[in-house]
């Protein structure tokens, strides 16, 4: 029996989550959106896949538990920082695939999303990825980013549509490549949440925030040769029993920004000198008893949030969150 977390409820995807969610009302309507347009490009670059996500396709669910610190309850009054609070959790290769090898290097980087449901049953969603930033700080360019990679072919004559969307988009150049290699496994890689966030504390102060996961176990990647000893499904295989046995811990860190860190690119990160600080612990403890029946039904929105945590100006949260629920609408 599936649990109220993963809201088979949410009809087609568009009207509860635009009335829910905070999605654009264009959203709501037959306009072509920038976020239905990049659904729509995912699907020609990876193909129409039933019952399954635009992107991060694969993947595999499993449930845990938080416990945050007396320092998380004195930067936000949000009930997740308040005490314990069960999580759901769901790892996944990049890409519009659910056939990818996890030994494959375009399977990178990879996703970690989480959603947490706390004493007073209040949720927070959180989507990450194993990069520090995105490749583009819209969704149109996020749209046309995906439709270049559609329209370049081996044959394409020099410069490639890719090539030609690279050349005026130099964030997404740095992005493709810093892409990380492949990881030992899902529990030994940093993810990244991309986008700027407000905690709210009590007394009213507001901290500007990035977050993060960081392993307990340390970040561990794996060799060109050493890949090519694992099986396309190592990660999801491995990741199940490291839980079972009591392997998978996440740190959730909060980057504390400075007054002119920007709140509204994710393309750009903040320096590597700003203020951490630990905000609980996650402990992942097994796989969900039917994953596949879960990853059709669950979705996270980045702009489901409880009050303590605010969006930022970002405009990739809302976006981010219309495009999650136009999959989710395409994949009942």
């Amino acid at each position: 029996m599936l649990r109220p977390y993963f809201r088979a409820s949410f009809a087609s995807g568009v009207a509860l989550a635009a009335a829910l969610f905070g999605v654009p009302a264009a959203f709501a309507d037959d306009a072509p959106t920038p976020e239905v347009g990049a659904v729509d490009a995912l699907q020609a670059v990876y193909g129409k896949h039933p019952g399954k996500r635009s992107n991060h396709a694969k993947g595999i669910v499993l449930e845990g538990s938080f416990t945050p610190t007396a320092e998380a309850g004195a930067l936000s009054k949000a009930a997740l920082f308040a005490g314990p609070a069960t999580a759901v959790v769901r790892f996944s290769d990049t890409g519009g695939n659910p056939d990818v090898a996890d030994n494959d290097p375009g399977a990178n980087p990879h996703g970690m999303a989480v959603q947490f449901t706390a004493a007073d049953k209040s949720e927070v969603d959180m989507v990450m990825v194993a990069a520090k930033t995105f490749p583009v700080a819209t969704a149109a360019d996020f749209r046309d980013f995906l439709l270049a990679i559609a329209a370049t072919k081996p044959d394409s004559p020099k410069p490639t549509p890719i090539e030609k969307f690279l050349g005026g988009h130099p964030a997404a150049l740095a992005f493709v490549k810093s892409v990380p290699p492949t990881p030992a496994s899902f529990a030994t890689e940093t993810y990244y949440g991309l986008d700027a966030f407000r905690l709210v504390a009590k007394g009213g102060a507001v901290t500007n925030v990035r977050f993060h996961f960081a392993p307990e176990a340390g970040e561990q990647r794996l060799s060109a040769e050493e890949l090519k000893t694992k099986s396309a499904t190592f990660l999801i295989d491995e990741i199940g029993e490291r839980a079972k046995a009591g392997g998978v811990k996440f740190k959730l860190v909060a980057q504390v920004g400075a007054k002119d860190d920007p709140t509204n690119d994710a393309t750009k990160s903040w320096p590597d000198d700003r203020k951490i600080v630990e905000l609980g612990e996650l402990v992942i403890k097994a796989p969900v008893p039917d994953s596949a029946v879960a990853e059709k039904s669950l979705v996270f929105l980045p702009n489901n949030l409880a009050t303590g945590i605010e969006e930022s100006d970002d405009p990739l949260i809302d976006s981010r969150s219309a495009a999650y629920a136009e999959s989710f609408g395409r994949r009942q």
